[in-house]
């Protein structure tokens, strides 16, 4: 009798084990996946208001209904740039990928072209996120975010307005427009003068004509104004070019219409934080001359859940390198952990 009821006993242990609910842990660097999968990448279309888009869908082979990471770029970025090198590591690991591009960039439909802007980007986020559940091969219920610069940004808002996500990746994130811009103007009053002319112009003649006036993406310091021409800034574009691919060959696509001085001026991801249910891991550069290298930990500190990380690196770092190698294992342990 005793012996039956030590087996009764083990049984329901068991059982209790199995349906607990699993809980956020540190990620450890090092860590490494007991399988490496072979994966296809699969060419996908949804729509974002009216609008096609266009994405790749990484599947792992041999795994039925894989756990899934949704991806987007940052500031003016294609899925193209770098981001693959993320998607092939997660499907190694088992997990699916879907990469996508926002209106008017790349492939994908929309005008006006390569528009940056807050609002428009996290619309193809709700797109992306609706379209993804409706996939069969994937398992829709089992859903992370990842993002990096202005997109790091973006899932932090998405996650809090989307409670079904299990895990956030949020890389050297744009945090907070207003102390960005102030950061700029203390710095460099005349970049946020010249800044305000482009704007405005850009106002101006979208108001009046059907075209836009544009500003670069990337350029240097006493060059044309560009909305990202720290000294690193463009070093940190080629990195993500990679090799064989010169900036000549991105000039065509280094613009964007102006008024994005008003509305990265507007945006405020740190304020959706608290909203933030699910694990999340936060990554920061120390040496980042982009945004204020002190906001990625104040975001953090205002999350439930959150993991902060940061490395002494500048704002383009993490795509290659020794940087790359750690951060794309700490973030794979990461989502691994939490897509259970």
């Amino acid at each position: 009798m005793i012996k039956k009821m030590c087996c009764i006993s083990l049984l329901l242990l068991l059982i209790s084990f199995s349906f607990s609910p699993a809980k956020s842990v540190s990620p450890k660097p090092g860590m490494q996946a007991a399988v490496s999968y072979q994966f296809t990448r699969i060419d996908k279309v949804f729509n974002s208001q009216g609008d096609a888009l266009k994405a790749w869908l990484y599947l792992p082979v041999g795994v039925s209904k894989p756990p899934l990471v949704v991806m987007a770029h940052g500031f003016g970025g294609q899925r193209w740039m770098r981001l693959p090198a993320y998607a092939e590591h997660f499907a190694r690991m088992g997990m699916a990928v879907f990469l996508f591009d926002y209106r008017g960039f790349n492939d994908s439909e929309g005008e006006p072209r390569n528009y940056i802007n807050p609002s428009r980007h996290l619309e193809d986020w709700d797109a992306a996120i609706a379209f993804v559940k409706t996939l069969d091969s994937v398992d829709g219920k089992r859903m992370a975010l990842w993002g990096t610069s202005f997109s790091g940004g973006h899932v932090i808002v998405e996650a809090a307005k989307h409670p079904e996500v299990r895990a956030v990746v949020s890389q050297v994130p744009f945090t907070d427009g207003i102390s960005t811009e102030w950061n700029y103007f203390v710095t460099d009053p005349s970049f946020s003068l010249r800044g305000l002319y482009h704007g405005l112009a850009d106002v101006f003649v979208s108001l009046f004509t059907s075209g836009r006036h544009h500003v670069r993406i990337v350029g240097r310091p006493g060059e044309n104004f560009a909305m990202m021409c720290q000294p690193d800034s463009m070093a940190g574009l080629m990195k993500l070019l990679g090799p064989g691919i010169d900036e000549k060959d991105f000039e065509k696509d280094n613009y964007c219409p102006g008024n994005i001085v008003f509305t990265l001026g507007l945006y405020r991801p740190i304020g959706y934080a608290e909203e933030v249910a699910c694990p999340t891991l936060v990554i920061g550069a120390e040496k980042d001359t982009l945004f204020p290298p002190t906001g990625p930990k104040k975001m953090a500190d205002r999350m439930k859940k959150a993991t902060y990380i940061s490395m002494p690196m500048n704002h383009f770092d993490p795509y290659v390198g020794e940087p790359f190698e750690k951060l794309v294992r700490v973030m794979g342990d990461f989502l691994q952990t939490n897509l259970k």
